[in-house]
């Protein structure tokens, strides 16, 4: 009984060496394809303490260090990600925030109630000026989210006036200098409207092809001198109906891209632990995550 039992040991032994003296080369020189940096964007939403407490936490707080309210903590941690662009304010939260409450002296900003996540009153201290000026330290792209769903085409306008024209080219670039920002931030990502299908809308794809259309003519001019990268509120997971109908309603010259949404989520009633999961659960999310390969 003894031999068989040296014999496998012997052999188990080889393969690790084996295995050890395996070498992998890598070529980056020759590589044929180039990964999109974007597609390892970053989401910020008005939900529990992303924003307040998470990234900002007000120009008077001496316990934590910040610049101007934004966690420098916070800061330096997403830089080691390299964020390349960073999507705000929604998410459901888009489509309920009017930008204009959110710049300006912090006393004379309106208070507003968070509707989608758990009613909490927020001051809108955090607002577009705060937003633009982290992206910069941060130095990843802006995508903001326009607010399609109770908003208007004037708003949305303005706000691109506001973060993108020249300085003194409208009232408001002078608004923007008089909240103590002269030079434009060049916002390039735009979305219009965020998930239109249910709580941006509950609309239906016939609809929001024609509201898209009219804020999408609004915003810029003919010629998109702006350069705007405009974003359409993409289909719930496999609904090819919705992706087919804005494919051939939406202008090309209107129209840059599509922002498809799919959820890997296991049980929606029961989420579980961001942190604390086992292997399967890992693996599980992953699989279904690959699910967005079929839907592009």
């Amino acid at each position: 009984m003894k031999r068989p039992i040296l014999f496998f040991l012997t052999l188990s032994f080889s393969n690790v060496i084996l295995f050890a003296q395996n070498k992998i080369f890598l070529y980056p020189e020759k590589a044929k394809d180039i990964i999109n940096k974007n597609i390892y964007g970053h989401f910020a939403e008005h939900l529990g303490h992303c924003i307040y407490g998470g990234f900002y936490v007000g120009e008077g707080n001496n316990k934590i260090p910040n610049k101007d309210g934004i966690r420098l903590d916070v800061v330096e941690a997403l830089k080691k990600l390299k964020v390349p662009v960073l999507r705000w304010p929604g998410g459901c939260f888009a489509d309920t925030y009017h930008w204009k409450d959110g710049v300006g002296p912090k006393a004379d900003r309106p208070s507003m109630l968070n509707v989608w996540w758990g009613n909490v009153k927020e001051d809108n201290s955090f607002g577009t000026n705060e937003f633009l000026n982290m992206c910069e330290m941060l130095g990843a792209e802006p995508y903001l989210s326009g607010n399609v769903g109770s908003g208007t085409p004037q708003e949305l306008a303005d706000w691109v006036k506001y973060t993108t024209h020249p300085n003194g080219s409208s009232p408001m670039t002078d608004l923007r200098e008089k909240n103590g920002r002269t030079d434009p931030w060049h916002v390039k990502y735009w979305g219009l409207g965020n998930e239109a299908w249910g709580c941006g809308g509950n609309m239906k794809v016939e609809y929001y092809a024609n509201v898209y259309r009219q804020y999408a003519t609004f915003m810029t001019n003919w010629n998109n001198s702006d350069k705007l990268y405009r974003i359409a509120s993409g289909a719930s997971d496999d609904d090819y109906h919705w992706t087919e109908v804005l494919m051939k309603e939406l202008p090309q010259n209107m129209f840059d891209a599509l922002g498809l949404h799919h959820y890997s989520v296991i049980n929606w009633g029961k989420k579980g632990s961001s942190t604390d999961f086992s292997e399967e659960e890992y693996f599980t999310t992953m699989q279904r995550a690959l699910f967005m390969e079929e839907l592009v």
